[in-house]
Formats: structure tokens, sequence, C-alpha cells
């Protein structure tokens, strides 16, 4: 597919001359359908989990053509034709493969042996998992580390709030300081923002979020911990296999995605391919090829043994990939509306984070990107305000920074206030739950993180965006 567009735009080049859509012009209906995925991703798998299960890709399809044909009647095809391209080439190609890649790496490293939960330990894994979540994803993290840390706890009674707190640290969190942590950074950085930024200006957030949340923890599971009856007198998994890895050789890979994505934001060859208007850059290309070597790479090498105990599937990977085609295609007049600022029809939500004398006001952009990422997902609710502060990353980067790192922080850190704030947080909660572990329902999850992450948030919205 990728191939035969690149092919379509070489030779039919006329149709990259078609305007760029004024966003000043639009009605806000054609945000309707952009909002009906996500009301869709957010609602039905609560209210009809077995339909969303069995038909969620027909339903992106449906809610994707809804605005792809009257897009196309209205404004003609060179236009329709030139906003899906860019779409598929300069945001939705490169976040899949980059997701992809993570995904099949972390999928092929299995943590083998017994570790013991205590509150000492489990702060430890957590603190891992913040860490290597900027490296390798908050997917991939989780995916490594959820299995093993829930075998670690299996002979304690309480285990709900180590799943509980593994989601708000390692599920969201610690992805926030490089590119390759959470997809909303990773779309700043294919918009131009750099690769190490995140980590020269969120990190004291970063820290004073994830130690905070390692304090409260370790104190927590301490209070549990110490409880007569916690421990279980038999330990379900027995000491029979030494601490240890299996599929090592995904280290290596996952050291070679870090240096494709380093490289495509440095290597700078001068070659770009014009196809339907927009600009493909060699180092891109080369970025993405190498992804896709990477991910075809570990699935040769690692054993089949690792995948089976990892119980390795593509189910979550096609639920992103066909959930996020929808939504960045029916995301283009959401960026373009909020381009115009205050003359286009989303007027009112620009005017909401700007102060009276026009410039942004960086807590209303924490909290407004927060908020919606709570409940949306992250990665276009990202998008959404990045473009609504201007879209351009040179003036984000520095005069206005603090509305970069505003916009960046809530995106990541408050995706972990629901469940389907994130898609790691479904993903381990469902793998706790195959696992025996009784965690708390939507709304008794909404309990942990109004009680727990949102004073964190106003105390960080003093520190760091006044």
């Amino acid at each position: 597919m990728w191939v035969a567009v690149v092919l379509a735009g070489l030779l039919w080049p006329g149709v990259a001359s078609a305007a760029e859509l004024d966003g000043s012009q639009l009605s806000a209906w054609w945000g309707v359908p952009f909002a009906g995925i996500l009301l869709s991703i957010a609602l039905l798998p609560l209210l009809t989990p077995h339909f969303w299960h069995h038909h969620f890709g027909k339903i992106t399809a449906a809610w994707a053509l809804a605005f792809l044909l009257p897009f196309a009647a209205v404004f003609g095809p060179g236009l329709a034709a030139h906003s899906f391209v860019h779409a598929l080439l300069a945001e939705y190609i490169p976040f899949i493969l980059l997701l992809t890649a993570l995904f099949t790496v972390s999928g092929g490293i299995y943590i083998k042996g017994n570790l013991h939960g205590s509150p000492g330990l489990n702060t430890a894994i957590l603190a891992i998992g913040a860490v290597l979540a900027s490296f390798m994803g908050t997917t991939g993290a989780s995916m490594l580390l959820i299995r093993p840390l829930i075998r670690a706890n299996d002979n304690r009674r309480h285990k709900a709030h180590v799943i509980v707190f593994f989601i708000f640290i390692v599920s969201n969190a610690g992805g926030s300081l490089t590119p390759l942590g959470d997809p909303p950074l990773f779309l700043g950085f294919l918009k131009g923002v750099d690769f190490f930024w995140t980590l020269q200006h969120i990190w004291p957030d970063t820290l004073f979020l994830v130690g905070s949340l390692l304090a409260l923890f370790y104190a927590l599971d301490s209070w549990y911990y110490r409880r007569r009856e916690e421990i279980k007198p038999v330990d379900p998994t027995p000491d029979t296999t030494r601490l240890g890895f299996d599929g090592g050789v995904n280290f290596v890979l996952l050291a070679v995605v870090v240096i494709l994505v380093l490289m495509s934001g440095i290597w700078e060859p001068g070659v770009v391919f014009n196809v339907f208007g927009t600009e493909v850059g060699l180092a891109g290309l080369a970025r993405d090829a190498g992804l896709i070597a990477v991910t075809l790479m570990s699935l040769k090498l690692t054993p089949g043994d690792v995948h089976d105990n990892n119980q390795f599937s593509w189910g979550p990977m096609q639920e992103v990939a066909k959930l996020f085609a929808g939504i960045f295609l029916t995301i283009v007049p959401v960026i373009a509306m909020l381009k115009a600022g205050v003359n286009g029809p989303f007027g009112g939500v620009v005017a909401a984070v700007t102060n009276a004398d026009g410039t942004p006001n960086p807590a209303m952009y924490f909290w407004a990107t927060g908020a919606l990422s709570s409940f949306l997902d992250n990665a276009p609710t990202y998008l959404v305000f990045f473009n609504t502060a201007g879209g351009d990353p040179t003036v984000l980067m520095t005069s206005m920074a603090t509305t970069l790192a505003a916009i960046s922080a809530g995106a990541v850190f408050m995706g972990a206030n629901t469940y389907i704030g994130n898609a790691p947080n479904l993903m381990v909660k469902a793998i706790a739950e195959e696992r025996g572990v009784k965690m708390p329902s939507f709304f008794g999850y909404m309990l942990w993180s109004v009680g727990i992450l949102v004073p964190l948030f106003v105390v960080m919205t003093f520190l760091f965006f006044r």
C-alpha cells in the first residue's frame, strides 16, 4: 500500500498542488467523525464489550468514511487525496511502525524465575519500569514487567494496589522523557520536536511525580505487608527456576530501535520526496525500513517458547492499528480548525487556554490536555493542543517551552486517570485479571486516581506551570 501511494504521487504530481485546508472556513460539524471515534473507544467497550470486541474495526472504518466521502464531495478529490496521504505518510505509518517494533521486541523478552514481592522489591520493579518506559515505550515496559510482578506477589492476599500503581508509574508517567516512551511524544517528534527536548524540560516534573508515587506506594505496600494474614502459607509459584532472561537478542534489537529513531532526528541528507504534496524525507524512510527489519528479525530470532510464555499475540497491536487509522484521518479537519485560532469554529477552546493578553496559559493547557487524555486517547489529544498552541515546533520549543511542557505532561501523566486513558492501562488490567487479581472497576479505579494522582497534579501545576 505504501509503495503504491509513493508511485502514485510521483506519477501524478498534479494532485500535490491541492490547496491546504482552511480551518476558518469549516463548520464544527466536520469534527463529529473524530469525536465519534473517540467516544466509541471510550464508551462501547464498557457498554457493549462483546459487540465492540468483534466489530471495532468496522465501527472505526464507518467513522472514517463518514468524514472522507462527504469531504471529497464538498472539497474535491484532490484535497481529499492530499489530506489522506499526509495523514498516512507523515503520521500514521511512522507511528504504527514504531509501536509495532517496540511491541514485538518487548514481547520477545521473557523474565523467568520467581521473585518474592516485598515492599522493597515491588518498589524497585516499579522504579525500573519507570526508567524502561522512556526507552522501550509504556506498552513495551508494561508487557515486559507485569507478568513477573504478578508472579512475585502471587503469595500475597492484597495485590490490586500493586497493579494500580504499576499503571500509574510504568504504563504512564515513566514514558515522559523521550519520543519512544509514549505515543503523544513520538507524534511531537514527527512534528519537529527535538528528541531530547522532553528529557531536558520535563525531567523535574517526572522526577517529582514518579518519586512521590514510589514513596506513597512503598508506604501503602509496607502497611499491607506487615499485616499478619497478608502472606499465604504456600507460594503458588515454586522457586524451581533461576532468575534470568530468555530472548536476550531483543535487548540488542531494542538498542537498534533507539538508534534508528535518533538517526532520523539527527541525519539530514537533504533528500526529500514529494508524495501528493507531503514531503517524505530519506531519513524517515530509512528509519521506517529499519523498524520493519527489526520487527522481522525479532520474530525470526525469538524462540517460540518465549512467545508462548509471554502469551504473545497480535490482537492488541491489530486493535491499535485499526483504531489509529481512523483517528489520524478524522482528526484532519479538527487540526485545521484549531490552527485557525480564534477565527475558527473552535475559537472558544483557544480562548479557554489563552490569557487576556493573548499569551498561552500553561496551567490551562496542562489541565485541558490532561482532562481529555483521561477519557480519550492521549495521542490525538496531544495533536489537538499542539496545534491549538500554534503547531510551530521551533516556537513551541523556545519561547513557548512551558506551554509545550504542559501539553506533553498533561497528555502523558493524566492518561493514568482512567483505564481508557492509555492503551497499556487496559492491557495490564486484562492480564492481571487473567492471573486472578481482583482489579477495581472502572469507577473504582478512578477513586484511586482522584485520591492519589489529582492532588499531585494540583501541586505540579503550582510548581511547574504557573
